[in-house]
């Protein structure tokens, strides 16, 4: 398994080699498009590889997803919480009760007896 690991990884820095070999032009980032920078007065934006611009989608896309994933679950965890918090304390509750049912439970006592 750590070799199927090892062999995932080593495929996946190779394909990210050959994207950042392959897209080493020189991209500007803009807010806007170029007709209405002028008018508006946003100049230009950053200067940067392409392959800096596609790895920065992938991770901007990515975290939004991981967000949005875990706003959507927070109902989940909640109701798991409170499912925890509610055995925790039913156990709590059993546990007493098997404690005091020792002391006051002579009658039931005699009747699991031997017979």
């Amino acid at each position: 398994m750590t070799f199927l690991r090892y062999l995932f990884l080593g495929l996946l820095a190779f394909v990210l080699l050959v994207l950042a070999l392959a897209n080493r032009q020189m991209v500007t980032l803009r807010l806007v498009p170029e007709g209405l920078s002028d008018f508006v007065g946003f100049g230009t934006g950053p200067t940067l590889p392409m392959f800096v611009v596609i790895l920065l989608s992938v991770a901007i896309g990515l975290l939004i997803g991981f967000t949005w994933e875990w706003l959507r679950e927070h109902k989940h965890r909640a109701e798991a919480r409170a499912e925890r918090a509610k055995k925790e304390r039913l156990e709590k509750e059993l546990a007493r009760t098997r404690a005091t049912a020792s002391d006051e439970d002579e009658v039931l006592a005699l009747l699991d007896g031997p017979r």
